[in-house]
């Protein structure tokens, strides 16, 4: 059993006797399991230790990336507020750097921004792209480790994802409004979904697992698809008006929401007398606690984003050789909201 330390110190942390260590480390006889395990527990523990007192006064400096609403950069901010003072052992210092439209260039400049400056990590949401992808590997070469939060690429060198399965998320979906259907819907009956940006990798797969769910499910059903509205009111609705003015379009008996403005989608149906049966839509901002206390949203798909920040942190401690280990679980499960889960916020 190879370790670094005295065993004395070992001795010491085990509660054993200095010759009871020795025969354990050198696997003599005549030892007991129970004192194997409390020497292994020993050395962890010690390690432990160490390893925390290498880290005490490191200052670490992590960057956050992000293109996504005002609302939802909002979340990201306040779930990594509420989950760095009990990461430990070194001292984290955050960056953020939000927008709300982020093209490759613009996101390339922000990278090489960082790399010019200085990061022990960066913490990222951002589109599936190969440019992205290619200045992740230069960050990654320069020492300056990536993690994915949200939405992937899983083409880069990335370390981690920390996030939902949006696989899973697109399924459960379909799976509700399959649900809240008629049996027999009436002619030309359709489903609508909404992307932010379909170049982002998480929504995409979102829309992969409710379409091939869907499409199994309810072949009889029309499939329409608005997205580039970047989650923002005014855009979206722009696209969505020019699909709803076709003029052979038929009832929308369900929507699934994957990228928000919820609130401007509602609206914009309503005045072209269209009120489906179901709605379901991603993520409890403010926006969306309201439309469920209201009973237009059916069901919001949450996932634990204070989880998936501290996932993201710690497998950049991990990655600046911080921690032993990365985190054992970096995707969060989805859960369903209903209108009762928010009628007392």
């Amino acid at each position: 059993m190879s370790h670094p330390f005295p065993i004395k110190d070992i001795a010491r942390q085990s509660g054993l006797s200095t010759a009871t260590v020795d025969r354990v480390l050198n696997e003599r006889a005549n030892v007991s399991p129970r004192s194997r395990a409390r020497v292994s527990a020993a050395i962890a523990e010690l390690e432990g230790q160490e390893q925390q007192l290498s880290a005490r006064g490191r200052r670490l400096h992590f960057d956050v990336v992000a293109e996504a609403p005002e609302r939802f950069s909002r979340e990201i901010r306040h779930a990594t507020e509420a989950v760095l003072p009990s990461i430990g052992p070194a001292v984290i210092h955050t960056r953020f750097s939000f927008r709300q439209i982020m093209s490759a260039p613009d996101c390339i400049a922000l990278l090489r921004q960082i790399v010019k400056r200085g990061s022990h990590g960066v913490v990222l949401k951002v589109r599936d792209l190969p440019e992205i992808n290619a200045m992740v590997a230069e960050l990654d070469g320069k020492g300056i480790p990536v993690v994915c939060v949200f939405t992937d690429l899983p083409g880069s060198v990335r370390r981690a994802y920390c996030g939902p399965d949006n696989y899973a998320a697109g399924q459960s979906a379909a799976y509700m409004i399959d649900k809240c259907l008629p049996g027999s819907p009436p002619p030309g009956a359709t489903i609508l979904t909404t992307l932010s940006q379909l170049a982002f990798h998480g929504e995409a797969q979102r829309r992969h697992g409710f379409l091939r769910l869907m499409s199994n499910r309810r072949p009889d059903l029309r499939l329409m698809t608005v997205e580039a509205g970047a989650g923002l009111a005014l855009e979206t609705r722009a696209l969505l008006q020019e699909k709803l003015s076709a003029p052979d379009i038929g009832p929308i008996l369900g929507v699934y929401s994957m990228g928000g403005a919820n609130r401007a989608i509602l609206e914009l149906l309503k005045s072209h007398a269209q009120v489906p049966r179901a709605y379901i839509a991603h993520d409890l901002d403010s926006e969306n606690r309201t439309l469920l206390r209201q009973g237009k949203i059916t069901v919001a798909l949450q996932h634990d984003i204070a989880s998936d920040m501290r996932n993201a942190f710690l497998s950049l401690l991990y990655a600046n050789q911080i921690l032993k280990a990365p985190p054992v679980a970096t995707q969060s499960r989805i859960s369903m909201v209903t209108p009762f889960d928010c009628a007392g916020n």
